[in-house]
């Protein structure tokens, strides 16, 4: 198990109805997209995380893809693609 800081930005914070929280995070689901399942699985708002979903994630800073490991200590952060002009 490993405790990770997870932050949640823009439309996906107003979703979930806050903008982080700490959890402890099972073995299986030691992946950004093992992690997010585990969060949809909360159901609800919690949908809004859905892999159908256009949902951009980091850790520690930096761009993810959901087989991205997360290790005890982790920020995870999950947000919506934005665009630049």
């Amino acid at each position: 198990m490993a405790v990770v800081k997870i932050l949640y930005f823009a439309s996906l914070r107003e979703a979930v109805g806050c903008d982080q929280e700490t959890l402890d995070v099972p073995d299986e689901a030691g992946t950004v997209g093992a992690l997010r399942a585990l969060l949809c699985a909360r159901g609800g708002d919690w949908s809004a995380l859905e892999g159908g979903r256009a949902v951009r994630a980091a850790v520690n800073q930096v761009l993810a893809r959901p087989e991205t490991v997360i290790a005890a200590g982790d920020e995870v952060a999950f947000f919506p693609p934005v665009t630049g002009g």
